[in-house]
């Protein structure tokens, strides 16, 4: 394995890693409420996984899109120093680092439909919640808010756990670093 290859690796299971820490800070600060001091400190390391996603998932995905790559990564930053509407800047960005995920087959094609999919989900439904529909502002009290969610939440666990185990497709990565995809 050559040093690009090692590199790509690392940056899949970081992201992997990332992720799940990422899934069990959002909701266990969640669930803690915005008065407990722990729930803050999960909050901020929310954010700073929300940066360290943004980076890992730029060095996997920038062969792919180089402008598109970049707008995701701007996305996350935004979303880690965004309190309140981050989750708009979340779905873009993960919509746009599903897409060019599946246009470089770095994961398997139905994994990266299924983010695409969630994503377009939220990126419908968050606004229509920020006018005042299915409960108001990401309402975890509306169901509608754990249904458009739970797709997201499929997504990123599978996600991973693929790039934990098996990182991203090499011989798709090297195409595109050749040129030649």
């Amino acid at each position: 394995m050559n040093a690009s290859e090692t590199s790509h690796l690392t940056y899949a299971r970081v992201a992997g890693f990332t992720f799940i820490f990422y899934i069990v800070a959002g909701i266990t600060s969640l669930s803690l409420g915005s008065e407990s001091q722990i729930g803050n400190l999960l909050l901020l390391l929310q954010s700073f996984s929300a940066l360290v996603l943004g980076v890992t998932l730029y060095g996997l995905t920038y062969k792919q899109g180089p402008i598109l790559a970049l707008l995701a990564l701007t996305c996350r930053v935004t979303e880690a120093i965004q309190y309140g509407e981050s989750a708009i800047y979340f779905a873009v960005s993960s919509l746009i680092f599903s897409l060019l995920l599946l246009r470089g087959k770095l994961i398997p094609v139905t994994l990266a439909q299924i983010g695409v999919v969630a994503s377009v989900l939220l990126l419908v439904v968050l606004p229509l919640q920020l006018a005042g529909l299915f409960g108001g502002s990401m309402s975890w009290s509306a169901s509608i808010t754990w249904l458009v969610w739970l797709p997201m939440l499929v997504f990123e666990v599978a996600l991973a756990l693929w790039l934990m185990i098996r990182g991203v497709n090499m011989k798709r990565l090297k195409m595109a670093e050749s040129g030649q995809a």
